[in-house]
């Protein structure tokens, strides 16, 4: 997205031979402090032409050309935007999900302006969270913006436990070990057919077993929720779940 913005400012420039800056303020990605805030931020931004009273309804936000929520809710189609990770987070089917998404906008429509929901604290990131880690390890200090939801101690414990973890998941990686492993190791230990595993067997068993090799291959290899679904033949929704409840046991 920088890149994009970035060479669309330099073609208009070109184009209408001026210089300096197109936009406003620099493209920022969040890291969420939880799964919940994902959901609660997917919203707060498709509501801001309501916010901002250029729209009044659900009806006329819903066919608003200017925000994502156009296409979560199939009113138009955009190859490059990814509208299934969202509404994985409400239902399997799609048109089930659409209606519980929709729902769950119309419920904020009476929010005003949320701060929780517009940054807070972060380090700086000089090309990537490799970069930072870097920085930090050289104990050099980086002014703060906003690309971190929730304030600078939670920025602090973000950048040591992802040292930390990324060490850890490396260490695990440059052994060979993957996926598969996990699995077999899993299904070996509680009597499990990997054949079972896949094919979605709610058995409980089988369910305990494709939580471990959920939670495991998330904490010892770094694996996203989406490749691990592949490998277990279960939606990414249904992973996604299965990690908050583990995280929420352990965390117990």
């Amino acid at each position: 997205m920088r890149k994009l913005l970035t060479w669309y400012a330099q073609y208009y420039n070109r184009r209408h031979r001026r210089t300096g800056h197109l936009f406003e303020n620099r493209y920022k990605s969040i890291l969420c402090d939880e799964e919940t805030y994902l959901l609660a931020l997917v919203r707060y931004i498709h509501l801001n032409p309501v916010r901002a009273k250029v729209v009044k309804t659900m009806k006329g936000l819903d066919g608003y050309p200017w925000s994502g929520h156009r296409m979560i809710v199939a009113r138009e189609k955009n190859p490059w935007m990814d509208c299934d990770h969202v509404l994985g987070q409400f239902a399997g089917t799609k048109g089930k999900a659409i209606r519980e998404y929709r729902r769950f906008v119309q419920e904020g429509l009476g929010e005003g302006r949320n701060p929780m929901l517009t940054g807070g604290g972060l380090i700086r990131s000089q090309g990537g969270w490799s970069q930072v880690l870097a920085l930090r390890r050289r104990e050099e200090k980086e002014p703060s913006d906003e690309r971190i939801l929730r304030g600078g101690d939670f920025v602090d414990r973000v950048l040591q436990e992802a040292e930390e973890q990324q060490l850890r998941q490396m260490k695990i990686r440059r052994k060979g070990k993957g996926i598969e492993d996990i699995i077999q190791e899993e299904c070996r230990k509680r009597k499990v057919s990997e054949q079972e595993l896949r094919r979605g067997s709610r058995r409980s068993r089988v369910s305990e077993a494709r939580a471990v090799i959920a939670y495991r291959s998330k904490e010892e290899l770094g694996v996203s929720g989406a490749e691990i679904a592949r490998y277990l033949g279960v939606n990414t929704s249904s992973i996604n779940r299965t990690l908050a409840r583990m995280e929420e046991l352990i965390v117990k």
